[in-house]
C-alpha cells in the first residue's frame, strides 16, 4: 500500500467530516523561530485591506498564519474593513489564520475602552497594544512628571483590560525611546508599569537609536509579549531627510537577515524575555522576503 502523506490524510479527514479544506488548512502551517507561527502587522499593508478576504488569502499564501490588526475604532477609515469583528474572525479562520493581537490608539483607550474590548473579543484578540504613551504626555520630549503620569494612566487602563481577560501591552516609539534626566524613558517605564498588568512589544528598528532587543530581553526577563520585526542596514548612509529632534536617524529598511540585526541572538534572548509572538512590520515587498527568511531560521 502506498504511503499516505500528512497532507493527504488531513484532506481525507476533512472530506469524511463533510468539510471543504481551504488551501491554507490543507497544508502544514509554516513555523518560524522558537517554533512559533509567523505573523505580520497590517499597518504597513493598510492600502491592501479594502478587500479583506483577498488580503487574508494573499497573506496565507505567503505563509503568514497570524495577523496583528489595528483597531478600526481608533485608526479610522483605512481600517473600516475590520469593523465587524465576527466577520474578521471568520475570514481569518477560513484561511487557517488567527489574530490574537491588535494595536489601539491611546485616545480610544481613554474614551472608548469598553467598546474596543468588545471588538477585540469578537475577533479573538487577547493582547491589546498601544504604540506609545506620548499622546498628551510630551510626545518624544517628555518630562519626568509626564512619564510618571503616563505610567499611572496606563496602569489604570491595563487593570480594566485585565478584568475583561485582556492583556495590555506597550510598543516603543518616540516617547519611549526619549531620555529624561539622563535616563531612558523606556527603562523608567519598566520600573513604573505594573509587571502583572502590562507587557512590552519591542520595535526592532529602534536599534538605530541604540535599543538592542537582545539586551532588553535579558535585562527584563518575562516582561515582553511580542516583537515587531524589521531589519535595517546601519552601514548604509542614513536617509537624506534627517529625523526631527528627539527622533532616531533613519537608515534604510531591508529584508530580515540582510541588515545589521543578529537574529539568532535576538530570538535566543526572546525566550528569556517571554516573547509569545512576532510580527513582520514592513512593506509588501520586504514582507515577502522577510517571511521567506523566517521560514528558514531555526533557533
Amino acid at each position: 500500500m502506498a504511503e499516505i502523506s500528512r497532507r493527504e490524510l488531513m484532506a481525507a479527514a476533512a472530506a469524511s467530516a463533510g468539510l471543504a479544506a481551504s488551501p491554507a488548512q490543507a497544508q502544514d502551517a509554516p513555523i518560524g523561530p522558537l517554533g512559533l507561527p509567523i505573523g505580520s502587522q497590517v499597518y504597513p499593508l493598510r492600502s491592501m485591506l479594502g478587500d479583506f478576504p483577498a488580503f487574508v488569502a494573499k497573506m496565507a499564501e505567503l505563509g503568514v498564519t497570524r495577523l496583528e490588526l489595528c483597531s478600526p475604532i481608533g485608526y479610522g477609515p483605512g481600517f473600516a474593513s475590520l469593523s465587524d469583528g465576527r466577520r474578521v474572525r471568520k475570514i481569518l479562520a477560513d484561511h487557517g489564520m488567527k489574530s490574537e493581537s491588535s494595536h489601539f490608539t491611546m485616545r480610544e483607550l481613554r474614551t472608548s475602552h469598553e467598546k474596543s474590548i468588545e471588538w477585540a473579543q469578537q475577533v479573538g484578540i487577547t493582547h491589546m497594544l498601544t504604540a506609545t504613551l506620548g499622546d498628551g504626555n510630551g510626545g518624544s520630549m517628555p518630562t519626568l512628571d509626564q512619564v510618571k503620569r503616563a505610567a499611572e494612566e496606563y496602569n489604570r487602563i491595563a487593570a480594566a483590560a485585565a478584568k475583561a481577560g485582556m492583556r495590555q501591552g506597550l510598543h516603543n516609539e518616540g516617547f519611549e525611546i526619549s531620555t529624561v534626566d539622563g535616563k531612558r524613558t523606556y527603562d523608567l517605564l519598566f520600573e513604573l508599569l505594573d509587571p502583572k498588568l502590562v507587557k512590552f512589544q519591542f520595535q526592532m528598528s529602534t536599534v538605530t537609536a541604540g535599543f538592542v532587543a537582545a539586551d532588553y530581553f535579558q535585562k527584563y526577563p518575562g516582561r515582553f509579549v511580542s516583537m515587531h520585526l524589521q531589519d535595517v542596514d546601519m552601514k548604509a548612509p542614513p536617509n537624506a531627510q534627517e529625523a526631527q529632534p528627539g527622533q532616531r536617524r533613519r537608515y534604510p529598511q531591508v529584508p530580515l537577515g540582510k541588515g545589521s540585526i543578529d537574529w539568532v541572538k535576538t530570538f535566543r534572548a526572546a525566550r528569556v524575555g517571554g516573547v509569545e509572538n512576532y510580527f513582520v512590520e514592513q512593506s509588501w515587498e520586504l514582507t515577502q522576503q522577510s517571511v521567506a527568511y523566517l521560514k528558514t531560521l531555526r533557533v
